[in-house]
């Protein structure tokens, strides 16, 4: 069942948090997180004119707030739902890229590599501490962005 955070202006605006802690936090106090797995996603309520076609990924005050969500919650794409296309919206928050009518999203090729690999680290470590299997979740989302991971490499990363 999907477990929805409402984003509204002033929250965007003020770099407030508390919509999302108050979702997570609870997550987290019911130790809930493993079956929320991939459940979360954000509806963003950010006004704007007709005109402004910018996705929201492009207006520097949603942006913001979800830089400063990722720092609070680095592990925070582990509960993103990967299907309804959260994690790769999440991403373009984090990494800089450009939009194509044609292409879609194309994310800076270095910017992303910087994105998938902290992103690899950090859930590595938060999953072995959480008791949940990782390598072939992290394989996977990996691929979301084309990549391909040497199982190697969580040797690596566990020593």
């Amino acid at each position: 069942m999907p477990v929805t955070i409402t984003l509204d202006f002033t929250a965007l605006s003020t770099l407030d948090l508390s919509p999302a802690q108050s979702v997570i936090e609870k997550l987290i106090a019911e130790k809930s997180i493993a079956r929320n797995e991939q459940q979360l996603q954000f509806v963003v309520e950010y006004p704007r004119e007709p005109e402004d076609q910018r996705e929201l990924s492009e207006i520097p005050e949603v942006r913001l707030w979800f830089i400063r969500l990722d720092t609070v919650y680095p592990w925070l794409p582990f509960l993103l739902n990967w299907q309804a296309g959260e994690l790769v919206r999440y991403a373009a928050m984090l990494v800089p890229h450009q939009f194509s009518a044609r292409e879609g999203i194309q994310y800076n090729p270095q910017a992303l590599d910087i994105f998938i690999m902290q992103k690899i680290f950090v859930l590595t470590h938060w999953l072995q501490k959480q008791d949940l299997e990782s390598e072939s979740k992290l394989q996977h989302l990996a691929q979301m962005f084309g990549y391909e991971l040497d199982a190697a490499l969580f040797s690596l990363i566990r020593h």
